[in-house]
């Protein structure tokens, strides 16, 4: 595996190593013995998975302390658009976006660490999305933020106005970043 910083303090991008032949392919999605060694020393204690068609933007969650979750994420069957936003107050990248492109062929994985709100929009049809989590989900601590908020100026890269993302009516009235108080130091 490949461990990457991304440009916001705390992500990492990881490339698993790929091993095909004619009968298909074989990768390790984590080895805790190389994420510690590369500084991520997280236990992993619920996984999830995700089946989306094409155009389906789920974003931007979080969950608040104490029950903040860091996410090792990935794309098992398809491609989306993953987006993070840094909540925390103390950071120097506090508020700033980040991108990438995930897809089953490339097997591009995204370590995100406690106090980022996360979201992605689908790009293909019956796409698969899995991540595992370092807290349990806990409703009472669930947020978010608004995924099209003009001051984060996150862009998808959708290009049909005419159909735009189809977004939960629970995500489309998350608050505004310029609204929020982020419970993140």
């Amino acid at each position: 595996m490949d461990f990457q910083p991304g440009p916001l303090l705390g992500l990492y991008i990881i490339q698993p190593r790929i091993f095909g032949d004619a009968r298909g392919h074989f990768l390790e999605s984590y080895r805790k013995d190389l994420f510690e060694t590369n500084g991520i020393h997280e236990d992993f204690v619920q996984n999830n998975q995700s089946l989306s068609g094409k155009g389906i933007l789920r974003g931007l969650h979080f969950q608040a302390p104490p029950h903040a979750q860091g996410k090792l994420v990935r794309v098992l069957q398809g491609r989306v658009l993953d987006v993070v936003v840094d909540l925390r107050k103390s950071s120097p990248t506090y508020g700033r976006s980040f991108s990438i492109e995930l897809t089953s062929e490339k097997a591009l994985m995204l370590f995100i660490p406690h106090g980022f709100a996360h979201g992605f929009l689908t790009l293909e049809e019956e796409t698969v999305f899995a991540y595992q989590c370092t807290a349990y989900y806990h409703p009472l601590s669930e947020g978010g933020l608004r995924w099209n908020d003009p001051t984060l100026g996150i862009d998808w890269g959708w290009q049909d106005p005419h159909h735009p993302p189809l977004v939960s009516d629970k995500d489309q009235n998350l608050p505004y970043f310029e609204d929020f108080n982020s419970p993140f130091a």
